[in-house]
């Protein structure tokens, strides 16, 4: 299918919809000249409508007719008025296939709150999800009711969204929770309403690392109790010991999880604006590489860049991660794809979205190293070659290819060495289609038994599951860590 570029700019996947309401339909009647009969309801037409929600960027749907005029002028050129009210905020759902079947980017309307049948039985518990695409949990005995999309807690608009949805899960599903879980972060939204929802109600309350519950999520969606090795990969997540997490291997056996192993940690120059330039997360590479004096030439149209050299080498507000989704910001800033990020994940769906124009290529030999007990993962070769790459498709694709064997050879060799068969992949950055589908195929092609999340998405949109599995299998006075 083609598409005009200016939909979706630089990425390798579009998402289409059939007209599904009345107004879909006449949209499409005028479009196509408005032809007799019905006939032409069951013809292709030769043109696509491109929609978008009635919201500004990054905050809920407006549902009422006078909350749009309000909030969308300047936006749109017209307003079509309706006298049936909206009563529950509610994005289109967004799925792709993938190796494992339909896999969830965004499970709202048609799919929520239909209930995800828990193994056992437990305690009622509200999880309240993290701060990026947020979504709520509330579980009745053996079901678990996650909620639609709400977004990232970020404005006053999806806070008080997270708190509407709260309440009218409580209230049409008629269950007065028992128990209330949330991360482990103590500055996210979701985590202080759970601190004033459980206070209120005198509650018992659980704190659940993140990385824990997204491979939980996925336990929780199958039915597995454990033990099991988990991958979890993502752009953040607060760990125990306070840093930040986001590249782990996890022995995970229902409540209790170990970390065993991580990605070898990146610095973050500049803290969480690293997180939104990427070319920051590159300079931290050649840093890494020993290369820092050729930070300020290789981003000379950045006027941070000398600062950001000096920052590294004196280790001033520069605090280490082992996420993997800064990885990919890493590689996108040293191919050139993408200096700045606009929207959250934005370089690595471009690095994907490149990488998806080539056909694979051979990994990298020697592109990786693990620590003497395979604990750790070293990219520092990847990067060697990465930073004369010329060509960025072909970096990009190599940089897929190579880091989907590296990642195989830690998980096979960690899940060996401890008798576990069962691996669970989870975290935002198994929504890339390239790592998700050779990483489930290479490690079942090593007599693994891979799971993966199919009915929540697996980014932090699922991990409020994960929250309330955990919850259910630990002590009421218990806080999970």
């Amino acid at each position: 299918m083609r598409y005009p570029t200016q939909v979706a700019p630089g990425l390798a996947w579009i998402g289409v919809m059939l007209p599904y309401t009345p107004i879909h339909w006449l949209l499409f009647h005028e479009a196509a000249g408005r032809p007799e009969g019905l006939a032409w309801m069951n013809q292709s037409q030769p043109f696509s409508l491109v929609m978008t929600s009635a919201n500004r960027g990054g905050e809920p749907l407006v549902i009422g007719n006078g909350e749009a005029v309000v909030e969308l002028a300047g936006i749109a050129d017209a307003f079509l008025m309706h006298d049936r009210d909206i009563l529950i905020r509610c994005d289109d759902s967004v799925v792709r296939m993938n190796v494992a079947g339909p896999q969830f980017i965004r499970r709202a309307r048609g799919a929520t709150p239909r209930a995800i049948q828990l193994a056992d039985a437990g305690p009622s518990v509200l999880a309240l999800g993290g701060w990026f695409k947020n979504s709520v949990c509330l579980t009745r005995g053996d079901q678990a009711f996650v909620s639609q999309h709400i977004g990232d807690l970020d404005n006053a608009g999806t806070c008080n969204f997270l708190m509407e949805t709260v309440a009218h899960l409580c209230s049409v599903l008629e269950i007065e929770p028992e128990r209330v879980a949330h991360d482990l972060h103590p500055d996210f939204f979701s985590s202080q309403f759970a601190q004033s929802f459980a206070a209120a109600r005198g509650l018992p309350i659980a704190g659940v690392q993140h990385h824990h519950a997204h491979i939980a999520a996925i336990l929780a969606e199958h039915g597995v109790a454990g033990p099991v090795l988990g991958l979890a990969l993502d752009g953040v997540g607060l760990g125990v010991d306070g840093t930040a997490w986001g590249g782990e291997l996890l022995r995970v056996d229902g409540a209790r999880f170990e970390r065993i192993g991580r990605l070898r940690p990146l610095s973050l120059p500049g803290g969480d604006k690293a997180a939104r330039e990427p070319w920051r997360m590159a300079a931290a590479v050649l840093h890494e590489l020993g290369r820092t004096a050729e930070i300020a030439s290789r981003f000379a149209s950045e006027p941070a860049a000398t600062t950001v050299a000096e920052m590294l080498s004196l280790s001033i507000n520069c605090p280490a991660t082992s996420s993997m989704g800064r990885v990919f910001d890493a590689a996108a800033g040293l191919l050139g794809v993408r200096a700045k990020s606009a929207f959250e994940g934005q370089a690595a769906m471009l690095l994907e979205g490149l990488a998806e124009s080539r056909p694979a290529v051979p990994p990298l030999q020697a592109g990786w190293r693990l620590d003497k007990d395979g604990s750790e993962l070293d990219l520092r070769p990847l990067w060697s070659s990465l930073v004369s790459v010329r060509a960025p498709a072909y970096g990009a694709r190599l940089f897929h290819d190579t880091l989907a064997a590296a990642l195989i050879d830690w998980v096979v060799h960690a899940a060996r060495k401890r008798g576990l068969n069962n691996v669970v992949l989870g975290g935002g950055c198994f929504l890339n289609h390239i790592l998700s589908g050779s990483l489930a195929l290479g490690l079942t092609a090593h007599g693994f038994q891979v799971w993966m999340a199919t009915r929540l998405p697996p980014n932090d949109g699922g991990i409020a599951l994960g929250q309330a599995w955990v919850a259910q299998r630990t002590a009421p006075t218990e806080v999970v860590l």
